[in-house]
């Protein structure tokens, strides 16, 4: 039976590179507080790329990104099915991204096109219906899916939670019909929206932005408990792994959301899994939104932890929340 794979995956990301002492001095000159427990212990973070150049943006990082896993897969953009761009912060909104995507690489008039946002669980989400929509359709045989985005563009200097956690990168896949025995195997969602009004941007809602009702430039980020998506992660991890008849010992790679570590250690100890298992590249990107991990994929591959054959496991979540496993075969 025919199957879809990842054939290969590339990132780009600024050249800029901030260490945590510069956000532990900035709070301690804003607040008079230490915050290198919370940055390093809790959000896990040493460094991030941080955009510092005004011609850079959510778009530009996808078209460089873009561009290297064409390269790398030496494919023609001219043979691509379909394009599909994956951001929570777009540089336009007319037209899709994903169009200037497709003009950017020059491919075929016959490629299609798609803009997908689910926040945070973008790139994962639409990972898990490109895989179903190569399978579907008979015509279709290579995607590239781009996700990227400008988190720092939106975080509050004031807030300790955005401002020292995000970071900017875009990473790229090319999805590949495939007859071999590997690749797309499950995906599971949760949508449980008790926290939708915790995070916002624009802050008010676009209408009141755009008619100058709300001047606040910031994503808004009250407060709440960041491991409150656990019992419901747990509870669709327990199905989606029994009805594919797997033990949480059997995947070899977990890429999990990069944006706290104190998260994914609770995973980890709530499955009893081994260091090994565990993919984290976000102590030296930061949290980079809907390319989290699909980043963790990528460093896992660079640094041989992750090899073809291994049985993978993604999972993130969006705010509100919104909640997305996918299972792979690498």
């Amino acid at each position: 039976m025919p199957s879809v794979k990842i054939r290969d995956i590339a990132i780009y990301h600024p050249e800029n590179q901030v260490e945590s002492e510069f956000y532990i001095e900035h709070y301690k000159n804003l607040h008079g507080e230490d915050y290198t427990h919370f940055i390093t212990n809790i959000l896990g973070k040493d460094s991030r790329y941080i955009i510092d150049q005004d011609e850079e943006n959510s778009l530009t990082m996808a078209i460089d990104a873009s561009k290297l896993v064409l390269a790398k897969s030496n494919i023609k953009p001219q043979d691509l099915d379909m394009i599909i761009f994956a951001t929570q912060v777009p540089e336009y909104i007319f037209p899709t991204n994903s169009v200037l995507v497709h003009r950017a690489i020059e491919a075929s008039t016959s490629t299609g096109v798609l803009d997908v946002n689910a926040n945070c669980s973008g790139m994962t989400s639409a990972l898990d219906q490109a895989s179903r929509y190569l399978l579907a359709n008979p015509h279709m045989n290579q995607l590239l899916l781009v996700g990227a985005d400008y988190l720092s563009l939106l975080a509050n200097p004031e807030d300790s939670v955005t401002y020292s956690n995000f970071g900017d990168v875009a990473c790229a896949v090319i999805l590949e019909k495939t007859d071999e025995e590997t690749g797309f195997i499950d995906s599971i969602h949760c949508t449980n929206p008790t926290v939708f009004d915790k995070v916002t941007f624009p802050r008010n809602g676009l209408a009141k932005k755009l008619k100058e009702l709300d001047t606040n430039n910031y994503l808004n980020w009250q407060p709440f408990d960041g491991a409150v998506c656990m019992p419901d992660t747990y509870e669709m991890i327990d199905t989606l792994l029994e009805r594919n008849h797997l033990q949480p010992k059997d995947i070899n790679a977990y890429c999990l959301s990069q944006f706290s570590i104190a998260n994914i250690n609770s995973f980890q100890e709530h499955y009893d899994l081994n260091d090994e298992q565990m993919m984290y590249s976000g102590d030296h990107f930061g949290y980079t939104g809907t390319t989290s991990p699909l980043l963790a994929l990528h460093e896992g591959i660079q640094n041989g932890r992750i090899k073809h054959g291994d049985t993978v496991l993604f999972w993130t979540v969006g705010i509100g929340y919104q909640l997305i496993a996918v299972l792979f075969k690498y």
